[in-house]
């Protein structure tokens, strides 16, 4: 048995997730989203980054940035290790690409500002 809180509503419902063989049964809901939530907590965790990129702009030596969707848990110190490889040297705008594709998983790094426009 093991106990979560949802983070899925500002309601933070805590949660008491049973792992009974096949079957995952989740009380303590007040929707079926805590429900989704915890069974994939369990099964899948999935997980979002914001960090910040280096970049080769003197007046701007970091540029923020994000996934562009959640990636499994496990992945995130290796996504990370490529992210920290990057050096912008582009004058990018928020939404751009930093990084396509990154490690396979059919996310992108994506540029989260517009400092560099005008650098």
């Amino acid at each position: 048995m093991k106990e979560m809180v949802c983070i899925v509503c500002p309601r933070g419902c805590r949660l008491t997730v049973d792992n009974q063989g096949d079957e995952i049964k989740v009380d303590g809901n007040f929707c079926k989203r805590g429900q989704d939530f915890a069974i994939s907590e369990l099964t899948k965790p999935m997980r979002t980054i914001c960090t910040t990129v280096k970049t080769q702009f003197e007046e701007f030596p970091v540029l923020p940035v994000r996934v562009s969707a959640e990636i499994p848990k496990e992945n995130i110190f290796d996504v990370m290790k490529e992210i920290n490889k990057v050096v912008v040297k582009d004058k990018l705008e928020r939404g751009d690409i930093v990084i396509k594709n990154i490690l396979g998983l059919n996310v992108d790094v994506i540029a989260t500002s517009d400092i560099l426009k005008n650098a």
